[in-house]
């Protein structure tokens, strides 16, 4: 079959199936013999605009206030599952959030090309007792009700974006998002109303590189299915991959997985750019960081609080060492520690990756000598663990240059906005190499 075909081929199974199923359908759980298995997250980071987006557009068009928020405006954002169900979730948050907020008009759908849909794929989705709309307090995230997905068997489906569009009502104020999606959605301008139930692109004009308010979302999946989260910083979040390209490592190790396990695990990125395990020791929506808030402040609902969470495969120091003095080797030991005993306390497995270089990275604080021996250090320890987790992964010695200590060559050049890179993050051949470092029997037992 021609290549050129199979888009449209989908697009038109994806319609006569949904048609024939009806819209709007909705079950009260996942269904029988299965379970909720968080598909892909995007952690809440803080109120928007703090934080590291990277090629964004100028968004004063969609948001001309910051502390106003969303104006009666309607969003879609688009997002790639690492495995689709027959039935899914979303949650919603406004965890940095000022006031209530306050949704309706929320559908899921598939993507056909920008902020087209596929049409016939839309599906409405609902709140507690079937409610079209929810007010989420301050400080606090939702889960929608259950959505049939019938189409969702379709292997064609698989590796495809999902559209979340929602209608923010009235006044959002300061918007809890997620900074460096590597993904674009997109925006309605302000005092434009409800549009997310209309398969064209006509009511979205406005394009972001982030994404706002949604930070999970659950599918139904087959009993023994596992989600393993990928916690981290600006090397897990993907700074230097493609734009679009679904090429972070934890997508390419969510490829591997499904070609040679099966469709038995969803691999869900919990990296925020410059993310510290230590730093900040307080968090609030007054006194953001650009980093978020800590791994150790955030595990509880950017892991524990997911769906199936069987593994976490943590990476993470090189910022605390670059930005806090305080950040030692010791006191990084003792925080990897107390990181471990959280997660084992909830029967987690704790898989721990070894910090690539930084080395003369000309990123404020990263490139120095002091960092790279303190990176030395933690990796040394990470190696060496003496059974305190269980699994290792090696990223320094499937990045690194052993001549120049730093960052192979291959790696360097950045593969959204171009230019020589920054010698700390990697590019898609970088987080190739990283993805393809992961011994898949840590998981399962390769076909």
């Amino acid at each position: 079959m021609p290549k050129s075909r199979v888009p449209a081929l989908l697009g038109l199974a994806l319609a006569v199936f949904a048609a024939s199923m009806g819209r709007g359908s909705a079950e009260p759980g996942p269904g029988e013999g299965l379970i909720w298995v968080t598909s892909w997250a995007g952690s809440a980071q803080g109120p928007y605009p703090v934080g590291y987006p990277v090629a964004q557009p100028d968004l004063g068009y969609a948001f001309p206030d910051a502390e106003k928020g969303a104006r009666d405006q309607s969003f879609r954002l688009e997002i790639r599952p690492s495995l689709w169900g027959r039935a899914t979730r979303l949650r919603f948050s406004n965890v940095f959030g000022t006031q209530p907020l306050s949704i309706d008009g929320v559908f899921v759908a598939v993507q056909a090309s920008g902020a087209v849909l596929v049409p016939g794929t839309t599906r409405r989705v609902t709140f507690a007792q079937g409610a079209e709309r929810i007010s989420i307090a301050p400080g606090q995230a939702a889960w929608s009700e259950a959505v049939a997905l019938p189409y969702s068997t379709d292997p064609l489906l698989a590796g495809r974006r999902m559209a979340v569009s929602f209608h923010v009502v009235g006044q959002s104020g300061p918007m809890t998002w997620h900074a460096k999606a590597m993904t674009t959605s997109y925006l309605s301008p302000p005092r434009a109303g409800a549009h997310g139930g209309e398969d064209s692109a006509a009511a979205f004009p406005f394009s972001t590189t982030s994404w706002y308010f949604l930070d999970a979302v659950d599918m139904a999946a087959p009993e023994g299915t596992e989600a393993i989260v990928a916690l981290g910083d600006s090397l897990t979040d993907g700074t230097n991959s493609t734009l679009n390209g679904d090429d972070r490592w934890p997508d390419v190790l969510g490829n591997r997985l499904h070609a040679a396990c099966g469709n038995r695990f969803a691999v869900v990125n919990a990296g925020i750019g410059g993310n510290e395990l230590l730093d900040p020791d307080s968090y609030s929506a007054e006194k953001p960081y650009p980093g978020g808030p800590s791994a150790l402040t955030r595990l509880q609902r950017d892991v524990l609080d997911l769906s199936g969470v069987a593994s976490v495969i943590w990476l993470e120091g090189i910022n605390d060492y670059a930005v806090n003095a305080d950040a030692t080797p010791e006191a990084m030991r003792l925080g990897m520690e107390d990181l471990v005993r959280q997660l084992h306390a909830k029967r987690v497995r704790v898989i721990a990756a070894t910090l690539p270089s930084a080395l003369h990275s000309p990123i404020t604080g990263h490139g120095t000598t002091t960092v790279d021996a303190a990176r030395k250090a933690q990796n040394a320890f990470i190696l060496h663990n003496g059974g305190l987790f269980d699994g290792v992964i090696d990223f320094d010695k499937a990045t690194l240059d052993a001549t120049t200590g730093e960052l192979r060559s291959a790696f360097l050049p950045g593969s959204t906005i171009g230019g020589p890179g920054d010698k700390l993050h990697p590019n898609r051949a970088g987080y190739q190499a990283m993805g393809y470092a992961v011994d898949l029997r840590l998981f399962c037992n390769p076909k």
